[in-house]
C-alpha cells in the first residue's frame, strides 16, 4: 500500500458548528432569506456534491440564485474555518504525523476550492499531506478525483478513509478499498473494514487491505 486518501468532514474533523456560523452570517449579510441553518442540518448534507447540498438546503431559490449564494457561503466559510475551533477527531493530528512516516497521505473531498487549504492552515498539517483535490479544483466528483490524485502522484495502490455511502460509491468507481470511519456523519451498506476512532488506523493491517 503506497498511499492513504482521506475525506475531511466526518473523517478528519467536524466543522459543522463553525460552518453553520459562517453560513448564517453570509445568509444574513448577502441575501434576503429569513433562514438559520443548524449544524445538524449540515451534517446530513456534508459529503454530497455541492450542487445537491444547495438544492437541498435552499429549495426556494432557482439555480442562478443558488450559484450566487453559494459563492458567498464558501467565501465566508473558507475564511472562518481557517482559525475556527473545529472539532478534531481523537488523536487525528498525531495519527496523521505517524502515518506520514510510512505512507504518502492525500485528501480528496467533495468541497469547494479553498476548503482543504483552510483545514490544513487550521490544523498545521500541510507538511504531512502530499497532495489534495476537490470538485472546486477539477470540476469532477470524488471517484474521478481519487483517480486524478493517484495518477498525478504515480500511486498504484491506495486506500480511502471516509464516512458516507457516497465515499463508498466513489471508492468502487475508483477501484480502491475504503476504511469506514463509523464515528463520522453517515452509514454505509455492505461490509467494510471499520474504525470507531481515528487513531485505530495505527493498529490496522493497512498493507493487507484489498479492494
Amino acid at each position: 500500500m503506497e498511499g492513504i486518501i482521506f475525506d475531511v468532514d466526518g473523517t478528519l474533523w467536524d466543522s459543522t458548528e463553525e460552518v453553520a456560523i459562517s453560513w448564517n452570517r453570509a445568509i444574513k449579510e448577502q441575501s434576503k432569506l429569513d433562514k438559520v441553518l443548524t449544524a445538524e442540518e449540515l451534517q446530513k448534507e456534508f459529503g454530497k456534491p455541492l450542487e445537491e447540498i444547495m438544492a437541498s438546503l435552499f429549495p426556494e431559490l432557482n439555480i442562478d440564485e443558488r450559484v450566487e449564494l453559494a459563492y458567498h457561503l464558501y467565501q465566508y466559510e473558507n475564511k472562518w474555518v481557517e482559525t475556527a475551533p473545529c472539532i478534531l477527531y481523537h488523536k487525528m493530528p498525531e495519527t496523521i504525523r505517524t502515518l506520514s512516516e510510512v505512507y504518502k497521505l492525500f485528501i480528496v473531498s467533495n468541497c469547494q476550492s479553498g476548503y482543504i487549504e483552510a483545514f490544513l492552515k487550521n490544523t498545521g498539517l500541510g507538511d504531512y499531506i502530499t497532495d489534495y483535490t476537490c470538485p472546486g479544483d477539477t470540476g469532477k466528483l470524488k471517484g474521478e478525483n481519487i483517480q486524478i490524485i493517484m495518477e498525478r502522484n504515480g500511486i498504484k495502490s491506495a486506500v480511502y478513509v471516509g464516512d458516507t455511502q457516497g465515499d463508498a460509491n466513489a471508492c468502487k468507481e475508483a477501484g480502491i478499498s475504503m476504511i469506514y470511519a463509523a464515528y463520522g456523519f453517515g452509514q454505509v451498506d455492505g461490509e467494510y473494514i471499520t474504525i470507531q476512532s481515528f487513531d485505530e488506523l495505527l493498529s490496522l493491517d493497512i498493507e493487507g487491505i484489498e479492494k
